[in-house]
């Protein structure tokens, strides 16, 4: 073309979640049966929401008003009854015109990162979600700026390192955290997200707390939000429902805007991504109308402390299966459902193989690890050999290798197979 239309991040647009699909589909492709454990849907792995949910969806479907446009931030009720929500916590007091509607987290986070100067940086952790590191690297043209999560620490922060980097790249801006996390599981404790909230005070930074997950965690780490821990930092809290109903295919996310009128800038900000939602008429009305009905049902919480007994009861058969492996670091998930395997520093190579029976399968595989990172190496073969299907560390900016996978199987005899053919896999790899 006569110009170059192309972004300065075009090429920043990775998402290895799902781009380690279409390996998946070359192999199924050759007859290759695979299982898909790349990807946070709980549906898709056999959850059912429950009924009394499903029923008040079902409801809201036969009344009109569930399938016209909505105001451009959100129902208005809606946003009154997450605001008393947030209120009710204690800490940061919100109102409804702090709480703004998105079609998915998805949305909210294209337009959070996309909205922000260039120049203006947002840190974040490493290894780091895909769909953050990707758009806060296209935004800016560069690299994504990241801190240490410390997998020798149950994959926690290294505040030293977020200190360091904030204080050598006057760049950042913001200071961009996740917990639960994901892909690792690990959850901060209250006073390690208060030292944040102060790094980000002494520097002038605002904060980004993506709590997708806030409400799925487990042994002795209760539900944590940010408007108790964040003071007077100014803050945006990233919420949905699609893990929690669960409803993925809803696509409903929101923002919680934190301490608003505490910095000019920063009010500017809030109402450019404001401007901005504007230029669409509308936000998701139907999943929106369910919020008051089913999450102040006084049978909601029990249905998420089930949903949370149920992910710590697999959390455990995780650590079963793959605790005493040599080769490896896997800290015990405490949220969301994810957990991480990290391979020891320096112990894959180039070299390492799985025993693939079917030859046309194995000869796609060996083409498609040429040139590869050692995790991802790792990745196909596993794909190959079993049809597990995880996500390679490294593809969620890692400089350590290994791999993420889900606690999502809801079928419990396949998902011991899965964990022991993991096992199995790794002791095979390794010695290979």
């Amino acid at each position: 073309m006569r110009r170059n239309i192309l972004h300065v991040g075009a090429g920043s647009l990775r998402y290895e979640i799902r781009e380690i699909v279409a390996a998946a589909h070359r192999l199924e492709g050759l007859g290759r049966e695979v299982v898909w454990e790349n990807i946070g849907d709980p549906v898709a792995k056999g959850e059912i929401p429950p009924e009394w949910i499903r029923d008040i969806v079902s409801e809201l479907v036969h009344e009109p008003r569930s399938w016209g446009y909505c105001d451009t931030q959100g129902v208005p009720e809606v946003r009154a009854f997450l605001a008393e929500q947030v209120n009710a916590r204690g800490g940061v007091q919100v109102g409804p015109e702090d709480i703004m509607f998105f079609n998915g987290l998805g949305d909210a986070i294209a337009k959070v990162y996309g909205f922000l100067r260039r120049e203006a940086r947002v840190l974040g952790p490493s290894p780091a979600y895909s769909t953050h590191s990707s758009a806060e690297a296209a935004h800016s043209g560069y690299d994504h700026v990241t801190y240490d999560l410390d997998p020798e620490n149950g994959w926690l922060p290294d505040l030293e390192d977020i200190r360091n980097k904030v204080r050598y790249n006057d760049s950042i801006a913001g200071i961009l955290l996740l917990s639960p996390d994901n892909p690792t599981g690990a959850v901060y404790p209250r006073a390690m997200l208060e030292e944040i909230a102060a790094i980000a005070a002494e520097n002038d930074l605002f904060v980004i707390a993506d709590e997708i997950y806030a409400n799925l965690c487990w042994d002795g780490s209760p539900p944590l939000h940010m408007s108790e821990w964040i003071g007077e930092v100014p803050a945006l809290a990233m919420k949905g429902l699609s893990k929690e109903y669960p409803w993925p295919g809803a696509r409903c996310g929101w923002l919680e805007v934190l301490n608003k009128d505490r910095d000019p800038v920063f009010r500017q900000y809030v109402e450019s991504l404001l401007a901005a939602k504007r230029l669409e008429v509308s936000s998701t009305t139907l999943p929106q109308l369910s919020i008051p009905r089913v999450m102040g049902d006084p049978r909601y919480p029990e249905h998420l402390e089930r949903r949370r007994q149920m992910f710590a009861s697999r959390a455990d058969e995780v650590v079963a299966a793959l605790g005493d492996c040599p080769h490896i670091v896997l800290n015990k998930p405490q949220g969301a459902f994810y957990f991480t395997v990290m391979f020891e520093d320096g112990l894959l190579d180039g070299t390492m193989t799985l025993a693939i029976e079917d030859d046309g399968v194995r000869s796609e595989v060996e083409e498609m690890v040429e040139g590869v990172r050692p995790d991802k190496r790792f990745v196909y073969y596993l794909m190959g050999a079993t049809g597990i299907v995880v996500v390679p560390l490294s593809g969620f900016q890692s400089t350590h290798h290994g791999f993420r996978a889900t606690l999502l199987e809801n079928d419990a005899d396949r998902r011991s197979w899965i964990f022991r053919s993991l096992r199995q896999a790794i002791d095979a790899y390794v010695g290979s």
